[in-house]
């Protein structure tokens, strides 16, 4: 029997870090110690406030049901709570929450909510690889906005034609990004909603990193932006400002509307979060941010330690103001960003991540993670050195 895949299948790209996970088994094959600064997964463990607050809903017997795909209204409420505390705006629990099993859900189903085919997405490049299956799979059409260093990799929202304009249906953006770690102004979104009225273009802001910020910065909300919520909606997660990966717990908040018809796609594909979850989730919204602030303080000594040490070598890195990530030039002449990835996992036994896995404009570009303790980054620099990664 021949059996064969989807024809949309063959559209979807492969998960970039599928690839690194093979190169670096290949070379773990060979016995190799690899140090893995490719993905971002966060390394410390959860607080043990949450766990406490999991454990307890766990023992209770109510909380074995099938949730509710919106989130229960104790979760909306906290998250609600939370963008007060936070960013000083006013949510309905009720109308401007929907929960999701992780943002990356959230921005995959939006495109399946809100487009048909010929419709087009407009995304940054580089970006996130989530955001292209969604479009794909919904038979709409992407629109790369290019991330450009002279820009400070914010979009350029003028150079955007004017027949992708008529034809857009959705914008994606993302602040702090992934990968650029750029920081998103709230004289840029202040652009972004006129623009997207115009037009008549939702806006999807993406911000898991808003509070893995360094040096004093700070990430808006897109919601603080007046008319923001005419427009658009904004997606978090627990995930990276709680230490909390895997959980799968996160919201999109903002428009009703919008998330009328992101929740008409969740309840007929999916189920919502485990309550157990939930209430961890409530209580990392509604406790102290002292945890995520050391966390923040931590990233930035480890940034430190691994951009001053990268400068000696002559790599000419410029220290970012948000997320885990460094994003920096290829520092070699002449080679591409995934060869310089190849060699310095072979050479070094380091993973890094290639910027053409984010998209065209990634390219000449790697992501370094921030995600191994402080002490092993001496290592990073030591071994990159003698393998003889040095641009004097």
């Amino acid at each position: 029997m021949n059996i064969q895949g989807a024809e949309r299948l063959k559209k979807l790209p492969v998960y970039l870090f599928d690839d690194l996970d093979a190169q670096k088994e290949a070379e773990e094959a060979k016995g190799v110690k690899v140090i893995d600064l490719g993905v971002g997964d966060p390394d410390r463990p959860t607080p043990d406030y949450i766990i406490q607050a999991m454990k307890q809903a766990v023992d209770d017997d109510r909380n074995h049901h099938y949730p509710s795909f919106k989130g229960m209204p104790e979760y909306r409420q906290a998250v609600a709570h939370w963008y007060k505390t936070n960013f000083n705006v006013d949510i309905d629990a009720n109308s401007e929450v929907l929960g999701l099993i992780g943002s990356k859900r959230g921005v995959a189903d939006l495109p399946m909510a809100l487009c048909n085919p010929g419709d087009v997405v407009l995304i940054p490049d580089p970006c996130y690889t989530a955001y292209i299956p969604g479009i794909v799979l919904c038979g709409a059409e992407v629109h790369y906005m290019p991330l450009l260093e002279e820009n400070d990799f914010l979009p350029d929202l003028d150079a955007i034609p004017e027949d992708i304009r008529k034809r857009a249906k959705l914008m994606l953006l993302n602040f702090p990004g992934n990968p650029t770690a750029a920081l998103g102004p709230l004289s840029f979104f202040e652009k972004v909603v006129p623009f997207a009225k115009e037009n008549e273009i939702v806006v999807c802001h993406d911000a898991p990193y808003s509070e893995a910020i360094f040096d004093g910065n700070r990430q808006p909300s897109f919601l603080e932006t007046p008319g923001a919520k005419d427009v658009g909606i904004e997606v978090h997660s627990v995930s990276k400002v709680f230490n909390m990966p895997g959980w799968r717990c996160a919201h999109a908040v903002g428009n009703a509307q919008v998330l009328s018809y992101l929740g008409k796609v969740r309840s007929n594909v999916d189920m919502g979060v485990f309550r157990p979850i939930q209430f961890a989730a409530i209580a990392a919204l509604t406790g102290t941010m002292d945890f995520t602030r050391n966390m923040a303080m931590t990233y930035q000594r480890r940034r430190d330690i691994l951009c001053e040490g990268l400068n000696r070598l002559g790599w000419n890195v410029r220290k970012p103001p948000a997320t885990f990530f460094v994003w920096t030039k290829v520092p070699q002449e002449g080679i591409s960003s995934g060869d310089f990835a190849k060699d310095v996992l072979k050479k070094a036994g380091i993973v890094i991540t290639p910027g053409i896995g984010f998209g065209q404009h990634g390219e000449g570009y790697v992501r370094i993670a921030l995600t191994v303790e402080e002490e092993v980054y001496p290592e990073v620099i030591d071994r990159l050195e003698k393998a003889g990664f040095v641009y004097k």
